[in-house]
Order: C-alpha cells, then structure tokens, then sequence
C-alpha cells in the first residue's frame, strides 16, 4: 500500500488558516502526516475548529495568533514557534483580504492595507523561516496567488496588483533559496467557492460560470489538493512555478 504519510516530521505554517482555503489546506497537508500551525488574525473559535479537523487527522495543531501584515508580529510569533518547536519545513502564506473598489474612487487606505496583508505579508512570513528552513536544507514555500494577477479584474487593482507581485516574489525566492533544497511555487486559485465569493450578486456568478470550461467553480479542497502536490516529495523538481487552478478560465 502506498504511503499516504509522506510529510510525517514535517511541520506547516499555514497563514490564514482558520477558515476557506487556508482551513483546507491545512487538513490536506494533516492527512499527508505533516504537524500544522494555524495562523489567524481574529476569530478564534473558527481556528479552534481547523485545530479538532487537524487533530482528527491523525497530527498535532498549534494556533499562531497574530497579523501577518505586522512584521514585528510575525517575526516574534515564528521566531517563539521555531525555539519551542524547531524550523517550519513547509509555509503556506495564504492570508489574504480584499477592499474592492474602482480606482478612479479607491481609498488609499483599502489600497495600502491589501498590499499590506497580501503582500507584505507573505515578506514578513517568508523572510521569518527561511534562516531555520535553510539550516534544515529542505523547505517547500507555497504562495497563494490568483487568476486575477494574470488577468486582473475591473475593482480589484489592489487586489490584482498584490496578486502577481506574489507571483514575482516566488520566482525569485525559488531563485535565491534553490541551492539550500527549498522550492518555491505559487497556486493561483479561479473562483472558488469562498465567503469572499459567496457575496457576489447571483448575476455576477452566472456571468463567471459561463466563462469556466469546466462549468463550475472551484471548490477549497481543489486548491488544497494543488498546495498538498507542490509540498510533496513528488514535486521535488518543481520551483518558480506558478499552478493555475481555475477550471480554464485562463490558460497560462
């Protein structure tokens, strides 16, 4: 029987964990074998949630509370995790939010904090474990791009923009941290279904709908599965890519 617990002894850092996406992945990468850390921002009793999800897989959850955007936050919160614990093999920077809006009428507030939490956040996390992940010489760092950084989207500028600087950003770590056995990639989920989705207007999604192939959105464990590949030993000679999971909505 093929082994199904090929990241036991690892351990996952997944940003924004607690619901969506992040929730998904972390319970994927559980069932490969891999201990998970669940970061969040705010809500608590949902990440407690992904916590007992975790734990019914068969590993160990431990909850990192703090804002990713805060560098000084993100730093201390990795930093105390990686002495306690020893170095993250696997991060995930998933955090994201969206504050959309037409340009012509953007507030520089809505543009700041998305680059802030979008970007900048995946800086913050990534430059926090690389030295420990380095001295390990094994590491996998998944970025949580989307398919509007490749082909934008009217009233989501910030959102686009944060999106394929993400995408810059991992080809060039996978360049800097290849020689140390890292692999850097990015996934770039379609329209999932999400509570960022679910508030779209029910005529705007049958207009997305008919634009995917495939005739449906995607859902979080399709990304997870994407995220769990890219963090395995069978994608050992993979970096700098970016995954599209969009069910064809673009073909790149």
């Amino acid at each position: 029987m093929e082994n199904t617990k090929v990241l036991e002894g690892k351990r996952a850092l997944v940003t924004g964990g607690s619901r969506g996406i992040g929730a998904a992945i972390c319970v994927a990468l559980a069932r490969m074998g891999a201990d998970i850390f669940i970061n969040f921002a705010g809500n608590r009793d949902a990440a407690e949630k992904v916590a007992d999800a975790v734990r019914d897989a068969g590993t160990s959850a431990v909850l990192l509370q703090f804002d990713v955007a805060d560098y000084q936050a993100a730093k201390q919160a990795i930093k105390g995790a990686i002495k306690e614990h020893g170095a993250f093999h696997i991060l995930v920077n998933n955090a994201g939010i969206t504050r959309d809006g037409l340009l012509a009428r953007m507030k520089e507030a809505d543009w700041d904090r998305v680059v802030e939490v979008n970007l900048k956040g995946a800086f913050n996390c990534t430059q926090a474990v690389t030295m420990a992940m380095m001295k390990e010489r094994w590491g996998r760092i998944i970025n949580v791009s989307s398919v509007v950084g490749t082909m934008g989207n009217p009233g989501q500028a910030n959102y686009a923009a944060t999106k394929a600087g993400i995408e810059g950003f991992t080809k060039s770590v996978a360049r800097e941290m290849a020689s140390r056995g890292i692999t850097a990639n990015a996934v770039a989920p379609g329209f999932i279904e999400t509570d960022m989705t679910a508030e779209l207007p029910e005529k705007l999604k049958e207009q997305l709908l008919a634009e995917i192939p495939l005739g449906r959105m995607g859902t979080p464990e399709d990304v997870a599965a994407a995220v769990a590949f890219l963090a395995s030993p069978a994608a050992q000679y993979i970096t700098g890519h970016v995954l599209h999971v969009n069910g064809g909505l673009v073909c790149d």
